[in-house]
């Protein structure tokens, strides 16, 4: 029987790795503050013939971490997977931000992923064996303008998992902490930030599924690695950083505000930052019409073994045609 957590996971991306660690063959473990959206996630895990556990809890209070910890391994047994993936967020720039969001953010976004690791791994270690995933972004490696503070911890939670992970590797344990760095993704979210730009929110193109980050984070689950990058997008925007960081100054500067909003006036937003929302809002957002629900970088990464075989072969088979023909 194999047990996996989801934070964040009643509704976007956290719904859909619900849904895909349920279909998988996982009893999940779904802790939200959302009640109703926690109940409709439990539903379709024992649809899928699984257990299904809902725990109301506001990850940013590590004692309430450390308590729903407690109640998934009595109540499904012990943790083999947990999923960090709980998140709010804010669209405006700098100057318009507050402390009490800057504050907010941090707490769910970042130390939100640190207090459900430390719960994890605080109970994988004496079984040695386990594994933890890190929902993070492309923004981990590259800020964009008006998401100061989501960028900021997903960097902040880049720079402890790999602390963590070196940590683990001292220990010789087989506890494994991984990261999945996202693109946009038609989740939620968008309807659901702070929002004090003029028009609605939007992901940057290009924009996926939620299931697409979903199967990307149980696969991880079940075939740990320490880095995982989904989209080419989250590629192209990790290695044009790292090449030419001013040129994306420059060029975030020209387009990043529009990138993010749509040409609708947002009129009557609500978010749920600082408390949720009523209803079942399920795992996608308002863009499915703009989204891919295929990913060709994500079948290359899961299938890397075999890309990298065939690549070797091919060489080899070629170099054995050269050298015939330099016989002749």
């Amino acid at each position: 029987m194999r047990v996996a957590v989801v934070t964040g996971g009643s509704a976007g991306i956290g719904r859909a790795t619900v849904r895909e660690f349920a279909n998988q063959g996982f009893d999940v473990a779904v802790l939200a503050r959302s009640r109703d959206g926690l109940d409709g996630a439990v539903k379709e895990i024992e649809a899928a013939g699984r257990r299904g556990l809902a725990i109301a809890v506001d990850v940013s209070d590590y004692d309430a971490v450390e308590r729903a910890a407690d109640q998934v391994e009595r109540e499904l047994g012990p943790i083999d997977v947990w999923v960090n993936n709980a998140m709010v967020g804010v669209l405006a720039p700098v100057s318009e931000m507050t402390p009490a969001e800057f504050r907010r953010l941090t707490e769910v976004n970042y130390l939100g992923q640190v207090w459900g690791t430390m719960a994890a791994v605080a109970r994988m270690r004496p079984r040695d064996r386990g594994v933890v995933v890190n929902v993070g972004s492309a923004l981990a490696f590259r800020g964009i303008p008006l998401q100061s503070a989501y960028c900021a911890s997903k960097h902040a939670i880049k720079g402890f998992s790999e602390s963590l992970i070196a940590e683990l590797r001292h220990e010789k344990s087989k506890v494994h902490v991984c990261m999945v760095q996202l693109p946009g993704v038609n989740s939620t979210q968008f309807d659901w930030v702070i929002n004090k730009m003029p028009k609605h929110p939007m992901p940057v193109p290009p924009i996926y599924q939620p299931e697409i980050p979903a199967r990307a984070i149980v696969w991880l689950a079940q075939h740990p690695r320490r880095n995982m990058w989904v989209g080419i997008a989250t590629a192209g925007t990790i290695l044009a950083n790292r090449a030419a960081p001013k040129v994306l100054d420059i060029y975030l500067g020209l387009t990043g505000y529009k990138s993010q909003q749509t040409d609708e006036f947002d009129k009557s937003h609500q978010n749920n930052v600082f408390e949720p929302l009523p209803g079942d809002r399920g795992a996608h957002g308002a863009f499915d019409a703009k989204a891919h629900d295929r990913s060709p970088m994500l079948w290359l990464s899961t299938n890397r073994r075999y890309v990298v075989g065939g690549m070797l072969t091919a060489a080899a088979f070629a170099g054995s045609v050269v050298v015939r023909r330099a016989r002749v």
